[in-house]
Order: structure tokens, then sequence, then C-alpha cells
């Protein structure tokens, strides 16, 4: 038997998935808190992966929509690697993690879902989360609902800039 528990993924599964991009910011009208977005600014963006690997998987990309990293401006790598640097440090702090596991996908070929649009993927990891069930299932059990999560993380996101 293989049941897992993952309700945000029926709307997905059933629902009718809009053209464009997740991460710009006309992406259909929707709310911060309907993107799962935590912060913003002029140049980046942090949003919670809907489909994570993991707990606390995080999304942080650039605002203007590049997808290669030779076409950031100095600006944009600097606030990128900020935001990644206050992401790790809000996930270790909040969801006590024992690592991460920090990067990203360019190109299709390369595992980018969305490679038009440049982002880093920051995945909290703790002993034990690969376990039997991924190994030999390929199944992954991530045990708090995504907006449990999103709401824990919002209010340190909020708290000051970088």
């Amino acid at each position: 038997m293989r049941n897992l528990w993952a309700p945000w993924r029926v709307e997905y599964i059933l629902g009718k998935k809009p053209p464009g991009c997740i991460f710009c910011s006309e992406y259909h009208g929707q709310s911060d808190e309907e993107r799962l977005i935590l912060y913003r600014d002029d140049l980046v963006t942090v949003m919670m992966n809907r489909f994570p690997y993991n707990n606390g998987h995080l999304l942080v990309s650039p605002v203007r929509h590049v997808s290669d990293i030779q076409e950031l401006t100095a600006d944009e790598e600097r606030n990128l690697m900020a935001l990644v640097k206050k992401s790790t440090r809000i996930l270790r702090e909040v969801m006590r993690p024992d690592g991460f596991n920090i990067g990203l996908n360019i190109g299709r070929e390369a595992g980018a879902g969305y490679e038009e649009h440049l982002h880093f993927h920051i995945v909290p990891r703790w002993r034990g989360d690969t376990n039997f069930m991924a190994a030999l299932a390929d199944i992954r059990s991530v045990p708090e609902h995504i907006q449990q999560s999103y709401l824990k993380l919002l209010p340190r996101f909020q708290e000051g800039a970088r």
C-alpha cells in the first residue's frame, strides 16, 4: 500500500494549469500568500516550493525574468546570495535542520522545472530524512502541511531587511 497525505497537491493535480511563470509578479493576480511568497524586494523573491522535496523547501529567484546566471546584474547576484544566506539562517533557527542542499538547475536537462526563470533551491535536510521510503518505494514523506510551514517562516522574513 502506498498512501501518503499531501492534501495541497490535489489543487494542482485537478486544477487547470495557468500559463505563465510562477516567479513573475504578474502571475494571475494571486496574493503573496496564495503564491507562498515569504519575501520580495525590487530585485529578489523568496517563495516556498508548492511541491517540496522536504519541509521548508524554498525557492530564491531574481524578480527579473532571466534564465541563466550569465544574465544577472552584479546587484542581482549580490542580493540573491544575501537572500540565500538569510533564508538558510531563518530555516536553521525556525526548523532546526541538520544540513541543507542548496543549488540551481540551469536547463531542462539539468532538472529545471521552470527553465525560463532562474531560481535557487534551498532544501533543509534532517538526519534520517532519506530513508527506506525514498530509497525503495520512490515515495517522499513531507510531515508538515505547507501552510503551517509558511505561517512559521513568514514572520521571520518580514523582520527587517537582509
